[in-house]
């Protein structure tokens, strides 16, 4: 236990100084510690590998790190079921679960969160037949803010469980989380260039005919690095010195001094976006899934991404060209492209929706709030909903009207934490937390919520 050690998010956009950051080491000294904090009315954020951009863990009392809860606790591989600690880095349960023969189903271009904050923010990876990280659980153990241990799943606590899978942190701290898992697989991993406009005329067939596609486009050129993996039978490539050297030296060393370059001179982001264009390499490579679903991401960045219906892709697309070639942004990142199947989580992005994922970067140190104001306006005549753990600036008034499934959610929320302990500034706001809980002209469940209850049953 320490005292004000001054923490900063991965990007450098949220800095705050809490009071008191503690590491429980399992779940009853968990518990212990939050009920003591219930009692002296204190306010408790919990923080994992600090990858959101917005301020969800922004703490001034008590910043709570769960790393010391960290590993599987029990496996079932015949029911296909793995018991993880809500601390637990990607990359190690990759690692461990591939020990035991099995894998995540899908996973995010990035390993080192905590399962509890992938989850809790939506973290997706890309496929139309895979949902979010957070479909793939089946029951979460949760702490809440008066110190009691719920169990949750579609059969315990359901309405809870369709809050937790989803949830910000703000429901309580998960301490547990039970996933579906698979056998270990292998893909084989193909990248190519390719044209844009070739890309969104055949983007149906590729996301039909591919288990996981996605793709990149570069600003100001009509260059995509379109990246394709499918499961094989086939033995994982052999170590390949020349493309570790391209992941780590080349798309990180050297893009490191060309993004400095346009810091320094940002007349320059045109230059290096064709010059990245071109430089898009061919890849042919086998490995395990939880090897090649991860890249290293060494050079920081602010981000911004939305989830819009996947039908109006090409079309947002088509705009965020327009408004680039319009408003000259100085821009060098490229506008990242991924979908995901539809689910039945309240704050999910992807809630009753197959979804496209588009995400803008801009390199840490360069002005972006004008970039990525100008590509919000354009999420959100298509309906857009923003990845909770990326920059957005949807108020509660907008985001009410874009999940059906809110109010239920504000209600089960008020529910389990009625003083406020699991909320800081920044999510009191974003969920209106003082508005009382009739605003919405109803109590219990929401009109929309019954509805779709009745249509589950059916």
């Amino acid at each position: 236990m320490s005292t004000r050690e001054r923490w900063s998010n991965w990007s450098g956009s949220v800095q705050s100084e809490p009071q008191q950051v503690v590491k429980p080491r399992n779940i009853d000294e968990l518990a212990h510690l939050v009920k003591g904090y219930g009692r002296d009315g204190r306010h408790v954020r919990v923080v994992g590998a600090g990858h959101s951009f917005t301020p969800l863990v922004q703490a001034d009392d008590v910043l709570m790190s769960l790393d010391e809860m960290q590993g599987i606790e029990s496996m079932n591989t015949a029911a296909g079921r793995a018991t993880v600690l809500g601390g637990t880095r990607l990359k190690l349960l990759g690692d461990a679960l591939f020990e035991q023969g099995m894998a995540q189903e899908n996973l995010g271009d990035i390993d080192v969160q905590s399962i509890a904050g992938a989850i809790s923010t939506g973290t997706h990876g890309t496929g139309v037949c895979f949902g979010t990280l957070s479909t793939q659980v089946e029951g979460i153990t949760l702490v809440t803010a008066a110190g009691e241990i719920v169990e949750c799943s579609n059969e315990s606590n359901p309405d809870i469980f369709k809050a937790a899978q989803v949830s910000l942190g703000t429901l309580g701290i998960i301490a547990k989380v039970t996933l579906r898992v698979v056998p270990a697989k292998r893909l084989h991993y193909q990248g190519y260039r390719k044209k844009l406009s070739d890309c969104l005329a055949n983007l149906e067939q590729y996301k039909q005919e591919n288990s996981h596609f996605e793709f990149f486009w570069l600003p100001y050129t009509d260059g995509v690095q379109a990246k394709f993996m499918n499961e094989t039978i086939d033995p994982p490539s052999k170590s390949n010195l020349w493309a570790d050297f391209n992941k780590i030296v080349l798309e990180n060393g050297v893009y490191w001094l060309l993004s400095e370059f346009c810091r320094l001179f940002p007349s320059f982001c045109k230059t290096v976006c064709r010059i990245s264009a071109l430089s898009i390499a061919n890849i042919d490579e086998i490995n395990y899934s939880h090897r090649l679903f991860a890249t290293p991401r060494l050079v920081r960045f602010q981000e911004m991404e939305y989830n819009i219906p996947a039908e109006h892709m090409n079309a947002v697309i088509n705009e965020i060209q327009q408004c680039i070639q319009q408003y000259q942004f100085r821009v060098h990142f490229p506008v990242e492209c991924r979908f995901v199947r539809a689910d039945d989580i309240w704050l999910s992005p992807a809630y009753r929706r197959d979804s496209a994922y588009i995400a803008v970067h801009m390199y840490r140190g360069m002005p972006y709030q004008s970039y990525f104001r100008g590509i919000e306006e354009i999420f959100k005549r298509y309906e857009g909903r923003p990845h909770w753990g990326k920059m957005h600036t949807r108020t509660a008034a907008e985001l009410s009207a874009l999940y059906p499934r809110w109010y239920d959610f504000r209600r089960i929320r008020t529910a389990l934490d009625p003083q406020g302990m699991f909320l800081n500034g920044y999510l009191r706001a974003l969920f209106d937390a003082d508005a009382p809980e009739d605003s919405a002209g109803f109590s219990g469940v929401s009109p929309v919520g019954q509805k779709e209850r009745e249509q589950d049953l059916e």
